[in-house]
């Protein structure tokens, strides 16, 4: 019996919105400092309806491998039951706020 991939939601900022991704894949990136998502996954592309949010997201996504993410971006990971629709939400309002640094620092230039 074929064991079924894991499906992990991951909610980050990303220029004043907030992103919802839906990948098989995440975890600590060998960069430091980042989270690795892989596989993202997209909904089955209907041609009588069309979700422009996620079509978006799929332009934008769509043929990358991996994407590496800040720590400070980060919100929430969650390992979900099933996929949902990948979404952009307005961060307008939001409770959540992005701390002012990474906590990991340049090194000087020379």
């Amino acid at each position: 019996m074929k064991k079924n991939k894991s499906i992990f939601r991951v909610l980050f900022h990303n220029q004043n919105k907030i992103y919802e991704l839906y990948a098989h894949e995440v975890s600590q990136a060998s960069m430091i400092g980042f989270i690795e998502i892989g596989e993202i996954i997209f909904g089955e592309r209907s041609k009588l309806l069309v979700d422009p949010a996620e079509e978006k997201l799929k332009s934008e996504f769509g043929d990358v491998k991996h994407t590496y993410v800040p720590h400070h971006s980060i919100i929430r990971i969650d390992e979900v039951e099933k996929e949902g629709k990948n979404k952009i939400h307005d961060s307008d309002g939001s409770t959540v706020s992005v701390l002012p640094g990474s906590g990991f620092s340049q090194p000087p230039s020379n």
